[in-house]
């Protein structure tokens, strides 16, 4: 899959948050968008997602070369964001279950929240997860979707050193194929990406 941006722009109200951003984003690639906090590194991630509409420019979206239809992109995408709530009175057995009404996982469920270190409490009801168990469900829903393109917003929020590990091997482990594309402003997030964007090289002067 290819993403391929021209000459985007995203306003609130009257202040651009970015613009003249244009950028081609390739298959099993990995990406940083990195930035102060509050600079607009999670709206263009955002933007890319299909969640917010930019104001300007094209957000052109290919798949083997061939273009996908406007508002079926989200099909081809799976993303994980502090922003992004779970359904606090499923259980996470629940949670993945109803997540593959809409996208296919990789791996059955049990081996996933195996994975991610959660199978002991795959029958507890998401709400009494900590803040880090509730991390690492995102993590895995997003990391376990059938599709081409990972976005990962700040991923090691409420992590440990334990579950900074797991983000890194699932890094290594499942996404050879995939387009990844990271934004965050630490380091150890992303230091394996093949591109970093700096979103400051796209604010209005």
């Amino acid at each position: 899959m290819q993403i391929t941006l021209n000459n985007v722009g995203k306003r609130f109200n009257r202040e651009w948050i970015f613009r003249h951003c244009s950028y081609q984003f390739l298959d099993n690639k990995k990406y940083a968008i990195t930035g102060l906090n509050g600079s607009g590194k999670s709206t263009l991630l955002q933007v890319l997602s299909g969640s917010l509409s930019h104001n300007e420019g094209t957000v052109d979206f290919t798949l083997q070369q061939k273009p996908i239809e406007n508002e079926q992109h989200f099909q081809h995408i799976s993303i994980a964001a502090p922003y992004l709530e779970l359904i606090e009175e499923m259980t996470a057995g629940e949670f993945l279950h109803f997540h593959k009404q809409f996208k296919l996982l990789t791996l059955p469920d049990v081996e996933i929240l195996e994975i991610a270190g959660l199978k002991k409490a795959i029958n507890k009801q998401i709400r009494y997860y900590s803040s880090g168990m509730k991390q690492r469900l995102k993590l895995a829903q997003a990391f376990f979707c059938d599709t081409p393109v990972l976005l990962l917003d700040e991923p090691t929020t409420n992590l440990d050193a334990e579950g900074i590990a797991l983000y890194r091997q699932l890094i290594i482990n499942y996404t050879a194929n995939k387009m990844v594309i990271i934004s965050s402003n630490d380091l150890m997030e992303y230091n394996f990406c093949d591109a970093v964007i700096a979103i400051g090289d796209y604010k209005q002067v």
